[in-house]
């Protein structure tokens, strides 16, 4: 894969082969996998138009597959969000004509933090049709300070997912958008640990915090998902502390090195009762997508 003009990673046939997930995923004990493209791919850098192109082909193909394989797969399609119009129409065509059940966005687009006005026609149109939406961290902030030690996945992501939640819950978007659906990639990156810090902004100088919403931070804990893809008891505990079993779904980052060996292990290691573990195996995921299980155990 190429990232400009270099090599950005190589990825294997699980990248792309349904097939082949199908026969991982068999291994790893996982029945129904929610595919998201990889965020490399958002495009958000070029012209809308074309974007908007390689949205469809990767959307088309992405359909393809969950068609194809109805009783293992659901789908979160691609939106050139840099043009929120063109990204309401394809993702229209995504959730009424492809049968997908959400969209993956960025954590910020270009310039615009998610907070900014440009997006909230796009939000508005999310929750017209529904739209489960999945934050996931791209483009990291500081990267050109962290050109050693892997800092970028290991520093920047947490961080992008930190600005994302925290430019929605300050910029108001859960106010403006009360029936949005959002799920955070990576137990909400490093915003779970400096909620307190972030609490305490908040109270300390509400002149420079509260300028857009003055709704009390900790008011929206258990108003979005986060994933469970945290590497550590501990912390797994922590976010079903502070925003409910109910609200933290499993996350496995396949099949790329930062995501478990076997999607779940932590979970079922942990001797949670029986509420939270199924709540974090599957519950809150369907929740998210606001799916019955039904329309998900189709055999």
């Amino acid at each position: 894969m190429m990232k400009g003009n270099q090599v950005f990673r190589q990825i294997e046939a699980n990248c792309w082969d349904e097939q082949q997930r199908i026969l991982e995923v068999a291994d790893l004990e996982n029945h129904v996998q929610v595919l998201s493209t990889v965020p490399a791919l958002f495009h958000y850098w070029a012209p809308a138009s074309n974007a908007l192109d390689t949205s469809r082909f990767l959307n088309d193909h992405l359909a393809k597959a969950i068609h194809q394989h109805k009783t293992h797969f659901l789908g979160l399609g691609t939106v050139p969000l840099q043009d929120p119009d063109l990204a309401c129409l394809e993702m229209e065509r995504c959730m009424l004509d492809l049968g997908l059940s959400g969209i993956q966005i960025g954590s910020h687009v270009n310039q615009w933090n998610l907070n900014d006005p440009a997006l909230h026609g796009f939000y508005a149109k999310a929750e017209q049709l529904g739209t489960s939406l999945f934050v996931h961290p791209w483009d990291m902030v500081g990267q050109d300070k962290m050109d050693r030690y892997w800092l970028p996945w290991l520093v920047g992501m947490p961080a992008e997912s930190a600005l994302a939640i925290c430019s929605m819950i300050f910029g108001g978007i859960f106010e403006k958008f009360p029936r949005l659906r959002v799920a955070f990639a990576h137990g909400g990156g490093s915003f779970p640990g400096g909620l307190g810090r972030i609490v305490r902004g908040y109270e300390a100088r509400p002149d420079l915090v509260a300028v857009d919403n003055p709704v009390h931070p900790s008011e929206y804990l258990g108003k979005f998902w986060v994933d469970s893809l945290v590497h550590d008891p501990q912390m797994l505990r922590y976010l079903i502390e502070i925003v409910g079993s109910n609200r933290v779904a499993l996350g496995s980052d396949y099949p790329f090195p930062l995501g478990e060996a076997k999607a779940g292990q932590l979970i079922r290691s942990m001797n949670l009762d029986k509420e939270h573990e199924m709540n974090l195996l599957y519950r809150s995921a369907l929740q998210w997508l606001d799916l019955g299980e039904e329309q998900v155990w189709k055999t």
